[in-house]
């Protein structure tokens, strides 16, 4: 199951990254003589309202789509994982202080409060990359945090403490490694969101601008022609489903795999 999930978005970020030598348009380029064309073979997925190939800018948007989504759920990663360490370990009032913070953020609807940060910064794939991180790394911070809680007094942590081990070092040679496999599954969970909040930021106009090609930007610019071309909002919707879908799945598996309780 695992292998099949990971083939099919291997195919998927593959594509994306090789996407000048398997399309030979211009994802930017417009054709006045081509517009809303239907799939044929020299367009297989058709042609949009000012001529530009469906194909080519699926593919060079992925490049846009998967970069933001990868790049925020490593960096919702990091900072949760540095964050969680810190809070679950020192404990006290400094946990008590990032916990009502973790819990202020996750008290918001993620999407909202990721618009709400997109609209504050200049509209762009940066911003979208600080928003999604802005929001996700306080699950992370929550899920390294209760595992630091439970494991803080065990064998290994009062054995390290015995031999005068100091807390940076319990914190990042003892329990950092321990919370790896935690993280990495989680990311695996988040990321599908990921893709869908980019997708719906870019749909919003708060993502990648025009004429940068982006899942989300297209389904936006060829909603009012679903009725007469739905080629063009049929295949970048597709796109984000299975590339969602695919991420979603590979984290339930890991997550089984591993026996491990997170929720996504």
């Amino acid at each position: 199951m695992i292998k099949a999930i990971v083939s099919v978005l291997l195919i998927i970020m593959l594509a994306s990254i090789f996407a000048p030598l398997i399309s030979s348009h211009d994802p930017e380029e417009v054709n006045l003589d081509e517009l809303k064309q239907s799939p044929s073979l020299r367009h297989p997925l058709g042609t949009d309202n000012k001529g530009r190939d469906i194909l080519s800018r699926i593919l060079y948007g992925g490049r846009i789509s998967l970069s933001v989504a990868v790049v925020a759920a490593v960096v919702s990663m990091g900072i949760g994982l540095l964050v969680g360490l810190v809070s679950g370990y020192v404990g006290g009032k400094t946990d008590t202080s990032i916990m009502l913070i973790v819990d202020f953020i996750l008290a918001f609807p993620s999407l909202l409060l990721a618009i709400g940060i997109s609209v504050i910064l200049p509209p762009g794939i940066y911003t979208v990359m600080i928003a999604i991180a802005s929001v996700g790394w306080a699950s992370f911070a929550r899920l390294v945090r209760g595992y630091v809680l439970s494991s803080r007094e065990s064998p290994f942590i009062e054995a390290a403490r015995a031999i005068g081990c100091s807390s940076g070092r319990i914190l990042f040679v003892h329990l950092l490694p321990q919370c790896i496999p935690l993280v990495i599954v989680m990311m695996g969970l988040k990321l599908g969101g990921y893709i869908l909040t980019e997708a719906s930021l870019s749909f919003l106009g708060l993502g990648a601008q025009p004429p940068m090609p982006s899942w989300g930007s297209m389904v936006s610019a060829n909603r009012v022609f679903i009725m007469s071309a739905p080629w063009m909002v049929i295949f970048p919707g597709l796109a984000i489903a299975l590339t969602a879908l695919c991420f979603n799945m590979l984290g339930d598996a890991l997550r089984d795999r591993y026996g491990l309780e997170i929720r996504g």
